[in-house]
């Protein structure tokens, strides 16, 4: 059986900017034209479909939104063109297509679109989360290597290719169901992820009216990109420098989940849209309906704001509500009253990393014969603070001051007693031996044993099993895991591990810390390959991960393109952030007996969630060093301590 792809993109629902990314466009003829902004979100439903390779197009569902038709069409660019010029739903399907045929040597795909609980032509943006499936699926399915802004790039110029005139920020629905800041400035686009500290309860809903929305972009267009009149120029201010201001503000309440902030400007922007921006097409922007739901006082104590959706018009509107109570007492009262069905939209905070999980079952026979009695994790560091410390205390420090509350250590039954005795308290005769900066070190150490919980490898099955003994602990929950036998130089104020943390807070999705290696060393490492997902070049979306490559295939097919340095190898290196979806797949390999040379690791697994749901590597601003073997460990204690903060 070939591969099969399950992929999910909502829709989107824009939240403030509306208009703003396509008036941008005319900064290429008209400077003064201030650049678009919006802030746009990914909504809890949208499109699922099944993926599997073809020698066709084909697109095909039993929904009854589909009224029974499928499409299906040779990989033939003249032909896919030829259909999206046509517009209706497969157009949109069609023109990316044959967009990517166009730049990618691919084969067919098939499609299935499996569930649509998104609703259509209701400024949900339906049409963009289809284009955004189809990118992603030849994204994935061959390989393109290419990262979220790329498959949202693929499916603007594939819609491009129909009837359709949209404007840039439809596409964020590739973000997923998080609010970003987007910033259109011709035919440059730049997005920012907002993070949410507190939850944020919307709803929006069709209002089962009519607008024309061509004719509603027909209208607004004529005041670009030279305004002549007042309600040209009126319009140009409107989507230009008030929204710039406006969306600055919004930006910073959704960040501290202030919904009565974020209502008042809901407000305000409606209010601003109604007499600077509707004028210009007032047969399809007077929207009776809307601003009846607008101004209806019954509404009122559920809601801190409301305001249109999308190119605004009768097509449906948005709230935001006082609380979760109150978001439902809405859902509730628009289908009492009016016969529309709500839709609920939550921004949550990303799930925070409060536990670790430092894997040290292992005999560490690399450095025998001291390991007969001492095990690797207490052998001695010199830390910059000038205390002689054992390599777990420094590891212990590291996760303290990342924040991390509780710490789960995977030992063999027979090695707790090392612990206790290390985390048990001083006597008082020894204890007065100390001076006062080491009595404050040893309360450090006491507080830190209180956190930590000792889980039993009972049998030695390799590291991916050690890593799945701690599934209870990790309690469905993301978790950092730090090798054993590491420690972590930080080049700034945040601990490695905190940089970490901070990046899966940005992206969600199961991460790698990774450093570059040298192209003479990569059969020593796990290398990671993919394209950037950020500008700074410091998350990658990994396509690819191979277990100590020879340099001939790293030097073909493992290269990652960087900015100022040229091609470079990344290795998988000691830390790592593990979702519910890596223990899964853990006890998945466990039940079916998969192993890779005799043992469950933790790379098949970790390349099952890359297939299913994507992982991202990590380039964090350190240095690793390695006590696992006597060579590096005489390296370590040479160089530790010298050239971090």
């Amino acid at each position: 059986m070939g591969k099969e792809l399950k992929l999910f993109v909502p829709g989107r629902l824009c939240l403030f900017g509306e208009h703003s990314d396509w008036a941008s466009i005319h900064r290429l003829m008209n400077s003064s034209i201030t650049p678009g902004k919006a802030i746009v979100t990914g909504v809890e439903q949208g499109i699922y479909a099944t993926v599997t390779e073809s020698d066709l197009f084909i697109v095909e569902s039993e929904l009854p939104s589909f009224k029974n038709e499928s499409f299906e069409c040779e990989m033939d660019v003249k032909k896919l063109r030829e259909t999206a010029q046509k517009g209706g739903f497969f157009s949109y399907v069609a023109g990316v297509a044959s967009y990517v045929l166009d730049h990618y040597r691919v084969k067919g795909l098939r499609i299935h679109v499996d569930k649509m609980d998104l609703p259509i032509k209701s400024g949900l943006s339906s049409s963009a989360a289809i284009c955004v499936i189809v990118a992603r699926a030849f994204n994935e399915m061959y390989d393109l290597q290419l990262n979220t802004m790329g498959e949202m790039s693929i499916a603007f110029y594939g819609e491009q290719r129909t009837p359709s005139r949209c404007g840039r920020l439809d596409q964020a629905c590739a973000f997923g169901v998080m609010p970003v800041n987007m910033t259109f400035d011709g035919n440059e686009v730049y997005v920012d992820k907002i993070r949410v500290k507190k939850p944020l309860y919307w709803v929006f809903s069709e209002l089962n009216g009519k607008k024309d929305t061509v004719k509603i972009l027909s209208d607004l267009n004529k005041c670009y990109p030279f305004a002549e009149t007042e309600c040209e120029k009126n319009v140009q201010k409107a989507l230009g420098v008030d929204n710039e201001r406006l969306v600055e503000r919004a930006v910073k309440a959704i960040e501290e989940g202030d919904a009565k902030e974020v209502g008042k400007l809901m407000l305000e922007a409606q209010e601003r849209f109604d007499k600077m921006v509707a004028p210009a097409s007032p047969k399809e922007l007077s929207s009776p309906v809307l601003h009846q739901i607008l101004s209806d006082e019954n509404i009122y104590p559920f809601t801190y704001g409301q305001k249109g959706v999308g190119s605004q018009g009768d097509g449906s509107v948005q709230f935001i509500a006082r609380d979760e109570n109150a978001q439902q007492q809405l859902v509730d009262y628009l289908k009492k009253q009016y016969n529309m069905d709500g839709f609920k939209l939550t921004l949550k905070p990303g799930k925070k990393i409060r536990k670790a999980i430092i894997p040290v079952a292992g005999f560490g026979t690399r450095l025998y014969p001291e390991t007969r009695s001492i095990k690797k994790e207490f052998f001695p560091i010199i830390d910059r603070d000038g205390f002689v410390k054992p390599v777990i205390m420094n590891l212990l420090e590291q996760l303290e001051a990342s924040g991390i509350e509780e710490i789960c250590i995977v030992i063999g039954e027979e090695e707790q007693r090392q612990y206790d005795e290390f985390f048990s308290p001083l006597t008082q005769e020894h204890l007065s031996k100390l001076s006062e900066e080491k009595r404050a070190y040893e309360e450090k150490i006491l507080a830190i044993g209180k956190k930590i919980t000792y889980v039993y490898q009972k049998e030695r099955k390799g590291f991916g099993h050690a890593v799945y003994q701690c599934r209870a602990f990790a309690d469905n929950e993301p978790v950092l895991l730090l090798l054993g036998d590491m420690i972590y130089e930080s080049f700034e104020e945040r601990t490695c591990s905190r940089q970490l943390i901070d990046a899966y807070e940005e992206c969600g999705k199961t991460m790698i810390s990774m450093q570059t290696v040298p192209l003479n060393e990569v059969s020593r490492y796990g290398i990671l390959c993919g394209k950037w997902d950020n500008a700074e070049e410091t998350i990658l979306k990994v396509t690819s991960m191979i277990e100590k490559p020879d340099v001939s295939y790293a030097k073909d097919c493992l290269k990652v393109k960087t900015k100022s340095e040229g091609d470079q190898y990344y290795c998988a290196y000691g830390q790592y952030v593990l979702t519910p979806e890596v223990f899964e797949a853990l006890e998945y390999n466990i039940d079916n007996n998969v192993m890779t040379k005799g043992e469950i690791q933790l790379t098949d697994a970790l390349d099952m969630v890359r297939e299913r749901t994507g992982i991202r590597g990590f380039v964090f601003n350190g240095k690793v060093f390695d006590v696992g073997t006597p060579e590096m460990y005489r390296q370590t204690i040479a160089e530790f301590g010298k050239t971090g903060c």
